[in-house]
């Protein structure tokens, strides 16, 4: 028989207490290691990193109280993506959180052909701790061309908190958009979204096998051929008030994807980006639980493009 990864790696011995009888197993341990996500805790189980009185044990299964539970702690993931010494426009910074105004242009993850000059090389020069947690501390993302505020989490209870609150949908992001067309009313989306059938680099809302997406707009200043919207995500999906507002009629301003190629009106059509910007961000801090709130001012050249369509 194997040798159990308990037997070679630092771990955590508890017992279960009395008052946790009748719960599913992964939930008495999401209780008993907050810092830990369920999918993460799931994993050790399947793999055998976590024992119950000594042996494997299902995920599903009910406790009684009582059971011991040795956790294993795997090493913990470092990744191969350079540090390197970017400049980062930070608004907030402590133990716990690093929240970053994102410049357009500026990729979040290494990938093919963006193996450098992302947010990610920055981060890990500012935090080299971040090289210790899952994804570098990042737990939402935004395009590379879409402007604006990020949360970046510094330790694994902090990035474990803010995930379940942004699956928790407590974490709240506001975006500006201008949209091609007049938007006379508020309105929401609720359309369902996945990839494209047919152009896989694409997402689109699609009726079967999407992830449910819903998104809210208020019109704040209409212009003749276009109309600057607050948009308010419920969910995160890739790309999805890009998706969502194309889907209704109203594409995004710039937008190369999803986008019009022309629009009648020159200086619309100029525009070399996406016009979104993630203005604000609120969330409960994962210490102290003080609600924070955050905003960004437009980025230049969407503020020069209002402007210009406010001149006479």
């Amino acid at each position: 028989m194997s040798q159990s990864p308990v037997n070679s790696a630092d771990y955590s011995q508890v017992t279960l207490p009395p008052d946790y009888a009748g719960l599913r197993l992964d939930a008495a341990l999401a209780r008993l290691f907050p810092e830990h996500s369920r999918s993460r805790l799931q994993g050790w189980l399947r793999s055998g990193a976590i024992l119950v009185d000594g042996a494997p044990a299902d995920a599903k299964r009910k406790v009684h109280g009582g059971e011991t539970v040795r956790c294993a702690v795997p090493p913990a993931p470092t990744f191969e993506a350079a540090a390197e010494d970017i400049p980062l426009p930070i608004v907030f910074e402590d133990g716990c959180l690093i929240v970053i105004d994102k410049p357009a242009g500026l990729v979040v993850h290494p990938g093919n052909g963006n193996e450098r000059g992302t947010l990610m090389n920055a981060l890990l020069h500012h935090a080299p701790e971040l090289a210790r947690l899952p994804r570098a501390g990042i737990v939402h993302r935004l395009d590379k061309d879409t402007s604006g505020l990020m949360v970046v989490a510094r330790t694994l209870a902090a990035q474990t908190h803010l995930v379940r609150a942004l699956a928790a949908r407590r974490v709240k992001r506001h975006y500006l958009a201008l949209v091609h067309g007049r938007v006379e009313t508020a309105g929401s989306v609720d359309a369902p979204i996945g990839r494209h059938p047919v152009q896989r680099i694409k997402m689109a809302v699609v009726k079967q096998g999407g992830k449910e997406a819903r998104t809210h707009y208020t019109p704040i200043e209409r212009f003749d051929r276009c109309t600057l919207l607050e948009c308010r995500l419920e969910t995160g999906r890739t790309h999805q008030i890009r998706v969502h507002m194309a889907a209704i009629g109203h594409p995004l301003v710039g937008d190369p994807v999803y986008g019009k190629k022309k629009s009648g009106d020159a200086r619309l059509d100029a525009f070399g980006r996406q016009a979104l910007h993630a203005f604000r961000l609120a969330l409960a801090h994962p210490v102290t639980n003080v609600e924070m709130q955050w905003e960004s001012p437009l980025p230049a050249d969407f503020a020069a493009l209002l402007e210009a369509l406010r001149a006479p």
